[in-house]
């Protein structure tokens, strides 16, 4: 290793060099706007109209977070989005894996022109008016499952699912569990789901994340509000700008623009907390899932 360091010219150490620049600057234009957020929402509202915060927080306060979490509508929306978040991963991941497997067969009759039909809805939808009379004349308006089942299946996961499984679980070993006397079923719950904790975590991360910030299929499917995720909820404080008189008090009301601005970084941490604690569980998965998915189209 030392040799190897000690070999490098001139020019790779430039490029080295030039390189480590180039990320910490990316690094730190990615990351400034996080912790500006956190920032904010622990600070005061008038640091935050004034502008005087810019990495840590200006006179830390929880009146932010006291007002978000003592809005029920911010918690009806939290709640909404964990239950779309969950049953919905569930049922996307259950789908996956029943589309991903036979496909990755060889021996699957008809796995070419399936195949072939499922990219070709993933490249010609059938359009925002189609997808709309389909989910009314199916009934599913103004309900939960409107916003799981309209995209139960996600084409691109599914290829990757299916890459996955070819790569990984050789015909032998099918061959080898038949000869055993083990069914398809058996072969599936015994040997291919234990050996899919990768795929399974990353493809789980992909559909939770996507469940968690939709909110366009609510804005189209929903209209009561007690059925509104939390993104949606969101959307209404931060782009309509508009707080329900529940969120503050007589005492607050003098204050209602500074605390307006300092309730969008608190719902927008509010809002993202659940995923940066998820997310370096399932971090360690990515390499693994991702780079054997990707191998063949």
């Amino acid at each position: 290793m030392e040799t190897s360091l000690l070999s490098r010219s001139k020019g790779d150490r430039v490029f080295d060099a030039v390189n480590y620049t180039f990320l910490t600057l990316v690094l730190l234009a990615s990351l400034y706007p996080l912790v500006n957020i956190i920032s904010s929402s622990f600070s005061s509202s008038d640091a935050v109209i004034a502008g005087r915060v810019w990495l840590l927080p200006v006179d830390p306060t929880l009146e932010g977070y006291a007002a978000v979490f003592k809005n029920k509508e911010i918690w009806r929306g939290f709640s909404n989005s964990l239950f779309y978040m969950i049953v919905g991963t569930v049922i996307n991941v259950i789908i996956t894996l029943m589309a991903a497997y036979p496909l990755s067969r060889p021996d699957f009759y008809g796995r070419n022109p399936l195949m072939f039909l499922f990219v070709f809805t993933m490249m010609f939808s059938g359009g925002l008016i189609p997808t709309y009379l389909v989910v009314r004349d199916l009934g599913l308006l103004d309900s939960r499952w409107a916003m799981i089942l309209p995209g139960a299946l996600s084409i691109w996961n599914m290829i990757i699912t299916r890459t996955y499984f070819q790569t990984t679980i050789p015909q032998e070993l099918l061959e080898a569990a038949q000869m055993d006397g083990s069914d398809d079923f058996t072969f599936v719950r015994k040997v291919v789901l234990p050996v899919s904790g990768p795929i399974i975590a990353v493809i789980s991360l992909f559909y939770a994340v996507g469940h968690w910030n939709s909110f366009f299929n609510a804005l189209l499917y929903l209209k009561s509000e007690d059925l509104f995720p939390l993104q949606l909820v969101l959307r209404k404080i931060l782009i309509q700008n508009e707080i329900s008189g529940e969120m503050i008090d007589a005492e607050q009301a003098a204050a209602l623009v500074g605390l307006r601005d300092l309730l969008k970084y608190s719902l927008i941490v509010v809002a993202i907390t659940p995923m940066l604690v998820v997310y370096p569980f399932v971090q360690k998965y990515f390499v693994k899932g991702m780079m054997i998915g990707s191998l063949k189209g």
